[in-house]
């Protein structure tokens, strides 16, 4: 068998800012992995966070390092311990499955044996801005489900509000983005009930959680930066009641459903959440969010332009992408 793969930088201009209490994005800078061979070719995005040390240098230079290996026949399985958790590992692991797809006239649910992804509610996002503004923008997407609402430590009770006047009737997921104290948080537990919040999102960072072990949260607190991959869970359990699973943290489909299992096993509530990215990092996100509770897949909605054939948004419900699009599906 000969194989190949490539990799490159990709940057998506997004339609309007996307701000949360750490900064401001302004475009998806994203890494394509491409690997061809056998007659078949297969596709997966990775997207380098600066939160966990990465940038689109690092990953390109990691996925240049294995890059040998890979082409040599290294599997998926063999890439679990050739490379970290993270975004290089994430892009050329979804390419294998791209690629095993392909090759094999195949789906990637059919390789699961799993159903194939279907229309599902997803999370559309009021990012941070002044109160009247965030009204405005929960009042466009008032119909959707499911809301994220980005909110920092400034003042998340008018933030919060001012979301609620503009979207009475949405399920709220709250994320602080780290922002947030234990004083806080333990503060604003009366609000986040009167809110009729459904999940709080990584309120405080996540090297400062522990005091989370003895508290019992009016609304459950879900993991994010605090959880990666399945082992981080002996910890993680005792500290939040749901984790979010991204492929970007955990390294690709192959450990985020290894994490998503992992989770479920423990009792834990599950999201499948994303990085602001193109439909190429949704596509496989699609067969982890079918075991989860809620989802947060709106990265390609902030985007100009996507890929074609990608992921489609209707008031907070999402379409997969266009047969062939990834996954062979």
């Amino acid at each position: 068998m000969t194989r190949t793969l490539s990799a490159q930088h990709d940057r998506f201009a997004l339609s309007r800012p996307f701000r949360i209490s750490r900064g401001v994005k302004v475009a998806a800078d994203v890494v394509t992995v491409t690997v061809n061979g056998d007659g078949a070719t297969g596709r997966g995005e990775g997207v380098p966070y600066p939160r966990y040390g990465e940038s689109i240098d690092s990953t390109l230079a990691q996925i240049e390092g294995i890059r040998p290996v890979i082409e040599a026949g290294a599997d998926r399985q063999a890439l679990l311990s050739l490379l970290p958790p993270g975004a290089a590992r994430n892009a050329i692991d979804c390419a294998l499955w791209d690629w095993d797809a392909q090759r094999g006239g195949r789906t990637v649910a059919a390789l699961l044996d799993a159903p194939e992804p279907e229309r599902l509610a997803s999370a559309l996002t009021v990012v941070i801005d002044t109160p009247e503004a965030m009204e405005a923008a929960a009042r466009e997407i008032a119909g959707a489900p499911l809301l994220k609402v980005k909110v920092d430590a400034i003042d998340p009770e008018a933030q919060l509000r001012a979301v609620r006047r503009g979207a009475p009737a949405a399920s709220l997921i709250v994320d602080p983005n780290e922002s947030w104290t234990e004083s806080l948080v333990r503060e604003l537990q009366p609000l986040l009930v009167e809110m009729n919040v459904a999940l709080l999102e990584q309120p405080v960072p996540a090297g400062e959680d522990a005091w989370l072990e003895g508290f019992t949260p009016a609304v459950p607190i879900c993991a994010d930066e605090s959880v990666h991959v399945a082992d981080d869970l002996e910890q993680v359990a005792r500290r939040y009641q749901a984790v979010n699973v991204k492929l970007d943290k955990a390294g690709g489909l192959t450990a985020a459903l290894d994490l998503a299992a992992a989770a479920r096993a423990r009792g834990l509530g599950l999201m499948t959440g994303c990085m602001v990215c193109s439909s190429l990092s949704i596509a496989p996100a699609l067969h982890v969010a079918r075991l989860s509770d809620h989802a947060d897949l709106d990265g390609p909605v902030w985007l100009r332009e996507d890929r074609p054939g990608g992921v489609r948004d209707r008031g907070g419900w999402l379409t997969p992408p266009d047969r062939g699009f990834w996954g062979n599906a």
